[in-house]
Parts: C-alpha cells; structure tokens; sequence
C-alpha cells in the first residue's frame, strides 16, 4: 500500500490542526509556529490539552459545526488535519445548530460505525463544506517509520516469526476496521488491539501473558502495527512514541514492529534512547522483509 499524493498548503494559507490527545498535535503546532505558518488549533469540548497557551485557539462543540465552520473560514483556514485521539462523544440533539441537524444522520451514522468509517465520513463532512484534508505525515514528513532496525538491539528469527504473524492478524482485523496492532510471542496471539488502544492491549498482557507463553525459554513476544487495508491515510495513521516502548517493556516484550512508511514514529530519537536504554529493539519492517 501507498500513501497518496500529497497536495501541500500553499504558504500563508492557513491550516486548521483538529487537536486530540497525545503529542502528535503539538508538534505539528510548534512546527508551524516555527515556519510562521498560519494555523489554527481546533479544540473540543471536552478535550483537555496543557499545551495551548501560545498557540492561536479555536473552541468548538460537535453539535454546533455551522459555528466551527464559520470560524474556520474566518481565520482563513482552508485546510485541516486531524492528529491525536479523541473519545468519541456523546450528542445531545437539543444542541444542534442548524447546520448541525441536518448533518446529524451522518454524525449518528459516524459514531456508531469502526474507526476507519468514522473518520471517512467526518472528512467527507469537511471536504463538503470546502476544506482540503491533509495528512500528519505531509506536513511532518519524517514523522513516518523508515525502514530497518533503528536500536543496538535486533530480531532474532524467531521475533521475525513472531512478527510475520502478527502482520496477517494486524491485517486481518484491519479489513473488519477493528484495530491497528496485534502483539505475538511463540506464534501465541496474545492479545489484539480494539477500541480501548495500543497502552490498554499492552497493559492487558503485562497481566496475563507470562502465562500463555509455553516455553519460558523461548521469544518474549512482539508489539506490530500497521495501518489497515484500504485505510485513508490522511486519517488515524498508527503512532508510537517512547512511551509505547515503556509499555512493550512493562508487557515482557522483545521489540516492537512498524510498518516501514505507514507507521507515524513521535519523536523518533526519543524512541530510539528510550527503546535501547530499555534493551528493546525498534524494526521499520518492509514489504520486502514479508516476502
């Protein structure tokens, strides 16, 4: 799979950053800021973020679009990107604008299907109302996983096994859009990853995997993750950072695995310091390394 063309802002146009958890938003903002890029940070009702004292701010309610719309337009904004997590709300139809009601079939339609589905039609939404939807990864472009083994530590064959399965259950419960990341040890499924995320999966087998690897002496087991078969890549790539690296050690894990090109790496030094200071490997795995 492939990620589209890039169709890049144009200088001084202004860019609105959907902001949800995680640093993903933040960096994206910091480096606008830096380039004197015009941007915009949309925030949610109900989303709380610590970073936003210096970055120029949009307050927004999901069941008042016509209002975010409007204030988009009028800081100039003309196109938008989504990064970070965000629960889904709940909507209270007596707070619909009127713009809001007779979006609200789509809205409700959204919020009850998987992710990938979610986010195709709240992009759909944007683009309908004259909005160019952008990629973390075309304003950040390193951001995405190079390949190879970027730690000291490397795969054995078995953690290459390991990972091969892995990537057939990633890839199997992507085209149901379920999750993103699946973790394996001995050729053991441990666990998949759902609604709840990568931290909760890898919590959950930091409790329960030591019993469902048969051979103590045998490969400590893989975190892989891969964006889903047929995915909007402008939308919800995957993402690792240092702190998934605490939690594939906390979980008993020997590395983790991306998706060389379709995997979103936050800060990857940090990543890398924090996965060899932990004795874990970090793998950018190529198609070729499939074959």
């Amino acid at each position: 799979m492939t990620s589209p063309t890039p169709n890049l802002p144009a200088i001084g146009d202004a860019i609105a950053i959907v902001a949800g958890d995680g640093v993903l938003p933040r960096l994206i903002a910091e480096d606008f800021a830096r380039r004197g890029q015009p941007y915009r940070v949309v925030v949610f009702e109900g989303v709380s973020l610590d970073w936003l004292q210096k970055h120029p701010v949009i307050h927004a309610v999901f069941e008042k679009p016509g209002r975010l719309f409007a204030d988009l337009r009028k800081a100039g904004c003309k196109s938008v990107t989504f990064a970070g997590g965000m629960i889904r709300p709940r909507l209270s139809p007596l707070r619909f604008d009127f713009k809001g009601l007779r979006l609200a079939p789509m809205l409700f339609k959204a919020l009850k299907s998987g992710d990938d589905d979610t986010l195709r039609i709240v992009s759909s939404i944007f683009e309908t109302e004259g909005f160019r939807i952008h990629a973390p990864h075309e304003l950040l472009a390193e951001l995405l996983a190079r390949p190879g083994v970027h730690t000291k530590a490397q795969p054995s064959a078995d953690d290459k096994r390991d990972a091969a399965r892995a990537a057939e259950i990633v890839r199997a419960i992507g085209q149901v859009d379920v999750g993103q990341g699946a973790v394996v040890a001995q050729g053991i499924c441990l666990a998949t990853e759902s609604i709840q995320g990568t931290d909760q999966m890898l919590s959950f087998v930091a409790k329960t995997g030591e019993m469902y690897r048969p051979d103590p002496e045998g490969s400590k087991g893989v975190l892989l993750k891969a964006p889903k078969p047929g995915q909007d890549w402008r939308v919800d790539l995957p993402a690792i950072g240092p702190e998934t690296m605490n939690s594939a050690h906390a979980a008993g894990l020997a590395g983790v695995v991306v998706e060389a090109g379709g995997v979103l790496i936050l800060g990857l030094e940090d990543t890398v310091a924090r996965a060899d200071a932990l004795g874990l490997f970090l793998w950018g795995r190529a198609q070729s390394d499939a074959s």
